[in-house]
């Protein structure tokens, strides 16, 4: 039986047996995996309209909660957050995209109003 699925943004693990999804009208992260199933489901309060999603070469999930305008850390797994990177407090304002660079150790974050932040990560975020 094929379900459906409301997509906003996806990224895929980089051992490519995982597709994480973000349900922003349902404020929801999805893993799948290769077959469609559903691995998890990841809800949070600091997590309100989950939008641009990217998976670091760790395996964590950093995900745009585009309502909550939070940038929030999750497992591999998918189950479990592990922190929140950044907030409104730290300037972030409906984030739309997000990525992380380990050759600086730098979070990127693409704002709505066509502005882009850039967050030092101390320490860098290594191995799960």
């Amino acid at each position: 039986m094929l379900r459906c699925i409301a997509v906003y943004k996806c990224a895929v693990s980089h051992t490519w047996d995982k597709l994480y999804i973000t349900n922003s009208s349902q404020h929801k992260l999805l893993t799948l995996a290769r077959d469609g199933s559903v691995l998890a489901t990841f809800t949070d309060p600091a997590l309100q309209g989950p939008g641009g999603i990217h998976v670091t070469p760790a395996g964590q999930v950093l995900v745009c909660g585009y309502v909550s305008n939070t940038i929030i850390q999750v497992d591999d797994e998918g189950r479990k957050k592990l922190a929140i990177l950044a907030t409104k407090e730290d300037g972030v304002v409906f984030p739309q995209s997000v990525c992380y660079n380990r050759h600086t150790a730098s979070i990127l974050v693409g704002l709505n109003n066509n502005s882009i932040l850039v967050f030092k990560v101390t320490p860098p975020i290594t191995g799960s």
